[in-house]
């Protein structure tokens, strides 16, 4: 890519998209997708994507109902520590890989078909029920926004009118898709001052507003164990080693999907440059902002007891420590932001499964690779929209543990999207730490600091998809008294089923075709 584009000097303008295009030229791909992003509106799609106004409030349960206060309090910014050194790690693979594949297509460069093959696909299932997961939620806190400011909307929560709402959310953002890509660059760039502007006012509205506030003491020091696990004992290995982990997906799951950047590098002028810095700085300014935020949560609490007999929501938060009129308030700005965040990701969705299709990996791939007459991969969007409603279904089955409603299902794909996401990140990184000096970097570079950040990295995303796939209840374990499959975390079912499939699917016919990436023009990259 040459030094003097990535260190900016020649950052604008038509050189700068002449060098882009001869360096994806250089990769083997003429450039077919508009590229009209800025290096601002690459960030902006990650950030939007993390979205704190969407994990935080969506999966807040996840570290409530499994640690309290205190796995909140210390879990986020140490976990944060760890996603910051994979996202840097993946910040120089882009730099040297600048391409809509991403991650896939660092996985077949540096490991061969078979790696890419399967990093795509663990890729293209997590974005998915990202896409999935996110408009749930969206539905969920339209729904009690419009609840807290009308009476009449509702007498109670109905699992068929959230799952109504959960479809009109995923219209409206696959229509936004088909539409307009410049469209897209303005939502998002207006998504990164809503999330920031948003986040501040909540953290506000819960500062200023309830007359009385949790201790430090409380904040920090109080634990929780709802999931009916181990007796609910917050002591013991049983606690501290089983319960107290799955707390940690609340970071994990809220911070993902910052892997846009790299999707969205085709689109994205001084994308070598651009796209690295997208992915390390959505991290490190979405841990920061999203930290305040759940602090804010944590010191709004009125009754610690009230909050864990209902679930670990923040509603309950919301409900103890404002008015209707407040509580409404932080539900719409929570629910615009979720809107935001469905948007872009099904935008990295589409753009995956677009460049994944291109080289012939995915059935049907003609359809998802198709472009209309906007540069628009629509029938990518429709199909991903299609395949978020089928992972939700078990949604529709409503599930009560200690008496209190849990998003069993919900929570499920959350943990179906850490683990397709996460493990897929893990494999480019361990085989560029494989590759050693033999790797040639981009512009952006961790230099020799990759030997540690790249075993870290791939150390802390083993642990993490391992805990992902734990039952979260007593009856989601086989064999338990009372266990019934609406308890159980579905994850390992539709994650291990997949891997099974597409472990199957290589062994017959797949290694006989694919060749990984297929060159469009150019000549292939040397390594």
């Amino acid at each position: 890519m040459g030094t003097e584009l990535a260190g900016g000097a020649r950052a604008a303008g038509d050189v700068a998209v002449d060098e882009d295009e001869r360096r994806l030229a250089e990769l083997g791909y003429k450039q077919e997708l508009h590229r009209s992003w800025s290096g601002f509106s690459n960030f902006a799609i990650s950030f939007s994507i993390i979205s704190i106004l969407a994990g935080c409030f969506t999966s807040f349960g996840l570290g409530w109902n499994n640690g309290g206060p205190a796995a909140i309090a210390w879990g986020w910014p140490i976990i944060s520590m760890f996603i910051l050194v994979i996202g840097l790690c993946m910040s120089e693979l882009v730099s040297a890989f600048p391409t809509s594949g991403g991650i896939y297509w660092w996985a077949a460069k540096l490991g061969g078909p078979k790696a890419g093959y399967y990093t795509g696909w663990l890729n293209l299932i997590g974005l998915l029920a990202i896409d999935a997961s996110v408009a749930y939620g969206c539905a969920t806190f339209t729904d009690s926004t419009i609840s807290a400011f009308s009476g009449s909307w509702a007498s109670h929560y109905s699992l068929n009118r959230v799952f109504v709402l959960f479809l009109v959310v995923l219209l409206l953002a696959g229509l936004v898709n088909i539409f307009s890509s410049h469209l897209l660059a303005v939502l998002n760039n207006i998504s990164v001052w809503w999330h920031v502007a948003g986040a501040a006012a909540v953290v506000l509205i819960l500062f200023l507003v309830p007359t009385h506030h949790a201790s430090v003491s409380a904040v920090f020091t109080h634990t929780v164990n709802n999931s009916g696990l181990f007796n609910g004992s917050t002591h013991g290995a049983g606690f501290l080693l089983y319960v107290l982990p799955i707390s940690v997906i609340l970071t994990q799951y809220t911070i993902t999907g910052y892997d846009a950047s790299a999707h969205l590098s085709e689109e994205t002028r001084s994308a070598a440059n651009s796209a690295a810095k997208g992915i390390w700085q959505s991290i490190f300014y979405s841990a920061i902002g999203g930290w305040i935020l759940l602090l804010s949560f944590l010191f709004a609490v009125q009754d610690e007891g009230g909050v864990t007999k209902g679930g670990g929501g923040v509603g309950v938060i919301f409900s103890q420590a404002l008015t209707s009129r407040w509580g409404g308030t932080v539900l719409l700005i929570s629910a615009a932001g979720q809107f935001f965040c469905t948007v872009a990701c099904m935008t990295s969705t589409t753009r995956m499964l677009y460049a994944f299709s291109r080289d012939g990996a995915v059935p049907g791939g003609r359809y998802w690779s198709a472009l209309n007459a906007k540069r628009v991969p629509v029938y990518g969007v429709i199909a991903s929209a299609v395949v978020a409603v089928l992972l939700t279904l078990p949604a529709l089955v409503k599930v009560d543990i200690n008496g209190a409603p849990v998003p069993v299902a919900f929570y499920a794909v959350v943990s179906i999207g850490v683990i397709g996401l996460y493990v897929a990140f893990g494999i480019p990184i361990f085989l560029r730490w494989r590759a050693g000096s033999n790797f040639t970097p981009g512009g952006w570079t961790l230099g020799s600091r990759y030997r540690w950040m790249c075993l870290l990295a791939v150390a802390e995303i083993a642990v993490t998809s391992i805990i992902a796939l734990l039952p979260t209840s007593p009856g989601g374990v086989p064999g338990n008294s009372g266990f019934a499959w609406k308890f159980v975390n579905y994850t390992p079912i539709v994650v291990l089923g997949a891997l099974l499939l597409l472990w199957i699917a290589w062994h017959v016919s797949v290694k006989k075709w694919f060749t990984g990436p297929k060159i469009t023009v150019g000549t292939p990259p040397s390594t």
